[in-house]
């Protein structure tokens, strides 16, 4: 089958001026932060807590703790499809990618693109499909082939020549450990990613992402309280600089301390043996507004959206191009 699918890298800054497009996920995290009576307070103070958290990382060479200050754009990601004589573009993935500008230097450097992750045909397999699957039904299991469209989807992107245009390394994508599961420190210690944690069974997030072509390791950074999961290609420690780790950490620990303060905000740090629990209750509140109710009811509609507007008209389409394609 000819391969007519391409894509399209579109760039928008997440400064304390962003307004959502039309054509943004409204689930994604930067546009609940960015609406509502706090919209630009939220965005200052989350900026302000990102450029605090890298200086306190970036420590050397930095005697007042200022030196550094990092600069987001969200890279927003349409698939166009070529069927039936007709283009037609669905936005598929959101990501964001961190700048760090020196300000001892006047330098901008390059950080790490992928960071948070957004995707509309993810929250269509966990939101639709998943609880489809699962109605009626005793014991909790994943369809056939669960992840696998979404997997070749993203495996696709970063085989595209648009990736390669506009980016030189590999993404790194940071998200919340999971409140199933279990993690033990390591003996292995990082100086920028710290302390090593293990578990002895993927989560489902795991699980999923592993068919995007992407390991796991999860860390606990010097001065956090809970790990952090790394979802990487290739070498997490050797592939990056400090300076591109400590950009990553510091704008994705920072929304998980806004989204998850009972995990990533808690007033203790999380021991030898650590399960996260969105239930704790001793931690601290930042003075940002986020509204988590919301992000979980508009999850649903957006996987119907999908299913709408791009799983069932290319249903055929988009199994045999998974099926065939070579990635």
């Amino acid at each position: 089958m000819k391969n007519d699918f391409t894509f399209t890298i579109k760039s928008i800054s997440f400064d304390e001026d962003y307004l959502p497009s039309e054509n943004t996920r409204i689930t994604t995290n930067f546009a609940n932060l960015a609406r509502g009576e706090s919209r630009q307070e939220n965005l200052r103070n989350a900026l302000r807590m990102i450029d605090n958290r890298f200086n306190a990382l970036a420590h050397w060479d930095n005697p007042n703790g200022d030196r550094y200050s990092v600069e987001l754009e969200i890279i927003s990601v349409e698939m166009n499809i070529d069927a039936g004589g007709k283009n037609e573009a669905f936005p598929l993935i959101e990501i964001l990618k961190t700048n760090i500008v020196d300000r001892k230097t006047s330098e901008r450097i390059q950080g790490v693109v992928g960071n948070n992750f957004s995707s509309y045909v993810r929250d269509y397999d966990f939101s639709v499909l998943l609880p489809e699957h699962n109605r009626n039904s005793s014991e909790f299991s994943t369809p056939e082939n669960f992840g696998e469209l979404h997997g070749n989807l993203f495996k696709g992107f970063l085989n595209s020549e648009a990736y390669k245009e506009n980016f030189n390394k590999p993404p790194i994508i940071c998200l919340s450990a999971s409140s199933s599961k279990t993690y033990y420190r390591t003996d292995n210690h990082h100086p920028i990613l710290g302390v090593e944690y293990h578990q002895n069974e993927f989560s489902p997030t795991d699980q999923y992402f592993k068919k995007m072509g992407l390991q796991v390791r999860y860390f606990m950074p010097p001065n956090s309280v809970a790990p952090l999961a790394f979802y990487f290609l290739g070498d997490l420690l050797g592939d990056y600089t400090n300076l591109e780790l400590i950009s990553t950490i510091s704008t994705m620990e920072t929304f998980q301390k806004i989204y998850r303060p009972e995990i990533y905000n808690a007033n203790s740090a999380a021991g030898t043996c650590y399960q996260p629990n969105l239930k704790h209750s001793d931690y601290s509140l930042t003075r940002i507004v986020y509204d988590r109710e919301e992000r979980s009811r508009l999850a649903v509609e957006q996987g119907k959206f999908a299913e709408e507007h791009f799983i069932k008209p290319y249903k055929t389409i988009l199994e045999q191009w998974s099926a065939n394609c070579v990635l």
